[in-house]
């Protein structure tokens, strides 16, 4: 049952050539569920809020929309199917509007297999099949037989990589490499990686957020005052003390901490065990879960960013995260789901730092990295990291004063140690730029690497704010395909206007010359 079993020798004989095949018999209950997954909150509104049955409230009335969907399940079912060309996959579906989606094996950039934990009971896997851009995937098969998905996996790898032509110029099959672990991650590995995560907040938050949707109105608020009032009172009683009192607080936010750092433990258990990264010729593959496990097989050309990051709880145990930008579909299996992600983000969730190094070295093909010459920012690039924090704190500081006299002016007190974040962030900050790399290194109590090869960025950009004129200062910005809006982007910040201008200049004649590899 498990998604490590060896991949098919053949695939061909699993999927011959011009045969329409259709989707795994089954596949008709799994597009159900994800259409009562769209619609359970207004069937649940016509079952429970249409009416009373002593009214006369039809209470089959739900079950009509329901049948609705079976039949529409049913129908997607009959209607898709899906054929092997020689250089092509092509998709057929629709009754009343029909289409052909023809979709050449060097277009894919990522194929990724998804099992929750009923699709490993039937043996089965939902199959993506993402190229650059776009909102969905150019295929989903929802759902094939596991030992299909996988040999179409093999088969798209296989066809669809350039050099098995240059390998092979007489059209002799070449054999798939083997594939080589670069990372395997035990399960030691993974609950560090849900200490340091904070992703049990999200647990905690959303379940009080549901609790006061689901309880009625006021009860949950009525609840919280309530037993606040009696633990405070037994926190008085049993502690008389400020002293007495500050340890019962730190107890209850020990017990918070502890509560967070568990969640966080078993979202990532679910999630990341494993997890192994594996590089098979010219595709890397990416395979994790517990419960539900998924397989991502994109080509390394396709990255087009890299990020390290490393926060103090990662330090404290020499850990560090790897992740990249690939220009694949990201963020909706094109029926609403936006929680459809399953492509490869993470190389690396949690592992050392050299082993990060390496893997970038061995994927990338950068024997330099990590750069040896940093080069710092402007020397007063401390002095307007610090203009924003100045501002917001007296800006505050004024509030309060308005509020609680003398005592509001403490807020004060933060800016020596805003100042002092600042000069550190300013020492270790730097960029590196070379004939095979842009790289910029930010943070000091939470650190971050973000870093591109020339041949794939798109554009660059001089940017020179007020301030930024005010210091003698610029920055250079970079687009690359495929990033997260949510990561830090790839920019240079905080140079003097002469180093920023010479490599603007550098950068953009380099990204001239170059064809962009995506």
């Amino acid at each position: 049952m498990t998604m490590t079993t060896p991949e098919p020798a053949a695939p061909e004989a699993l999927l011959p050539e011009n045969h329409e095949r259709r989707l795994h018999p089954g596949s008709w209950l799994f597009v159900l569920l994800q259409n009562l997954r769209q619609f359970i909150v207004p069937l649940a509104v016509l079952l429970f809020a249409g009416g009373r049955r002593d009214d006369g409230y039809p209470w089959w009335l739900p079950m009509i929309g329901v049948g609705a969907l079976v039949v529409v399940s049913v129908w997607q079912y009959l209607t898709f199917r899906y054929r092997i060309d020689d250089d092509r996959l092509i998709v057929r579906s629709g009754l009343l509007e029909r289409s052909v989606r023809q979709i050449p094996y060097s277009r894919i950039h990522n194929v990724a297999i998804h099992q929750t934990l009923l699709h490993r009971l039937m043996g089965v896997a939902e199959v993506r099949l993402e190229s650059a851009g776009g909102t969905k995937p150019e295929a989903q098969m929802r759902v094939l037989r596991m030992p299909e998905a996988l040999a179409l996996e093999q088969l798209i790898r296989d066809r669809g990589r350039a050099d098995a032509a240059v390998a092979a110029p007489d059209g002799t099959p070449v054999a798939a490499p083997e594939g080589t672990t670069l990372l395997a991650l035990s399960t030691w590995e993974v609950v560090k990686l849900g200490l340091i995560s904070n992703r049990g907040l999200i647990v905690v938050a959303g379940a009080v957020a549901l609790s006061f949707q689901v309880m009625p109105e006021r009860a949950m608020g009525r609840l919280l005052v309530e037993y606040g009032r009696e633990a405070f009172g037994y926190a008085s009683g049993f502690a008389t003390t400020w002293m007495a009192k500050g340890v019962v607080l730190m107890g209850v936010l020990a017990t918070a901490l502890v509560l967070i750092r568990a969640f966080s433990v078993l979202l990532s258990l679910l999630r990341y065990h494993g997890f192994r990264l594996q590089r098979q010729g010219r595709r890397l593959t990416v395979e994790r879960g517990l419960l539900g496990r998924s397989r991502s097989s994109v080509p390394r050309r396709r990255i087009q960013a890299w990020t390290q990051q490393e926060g103090v709880l990662h330090r404290l145990f020499a850990r560090r995260t790897l992740e990249i930008d690939t220009a694949s579909a990201r963020t909706s299996d094109g029926q609403g789901n936006a929680n459809a992600q399953h492509g490869l983000d993470a190389l690396a969730p949690i592992a050392p730092p050299d082993t990060c190094d390496a893997i970038v070295r061995d994927i990338a093909l950068l024997p330099s990295w990590p750069p040896q010459h940093w080069q710092p920012l402007h020397p007063r690039a401390w002095q307007r990291l610090m203009l924003g924090d100045l501002f917001v704190t007296v800006g505050l500081c004024a509030a309060l004063a308005w509020f609680f006299h003398w005592w509001g002016a403490l807020g004060l007190l933060w800016l020596p140690w805003s100042m002092f974040v600042a000069r550190r962030h300013a020492a270790r900050a730097g960029y590196a730029v070379d004939d095979a790399l842009v790289a910029v290194r930010e943070g000091w109590w939470s650190r971050t690497w973000r870093f591109a090869e020339l041949g794939k960025l798109q554009a660059v950009e001089l940017r020179q704010s007020p301030l930024d004129r005010r210091f003698g200062m610029a920055s250079v910005w970079l687009d690359t395909a495929g990033a997260n809006p949510l990561t830090t982007p790839l920019r240079l910040r905080f140079l003097s206007l002469d180093d920023a201008e010479r490599i603007h200049a550098t950068l953009a004649h380099a990204i001239a010359r170059r064809p962009l590899r995506w």
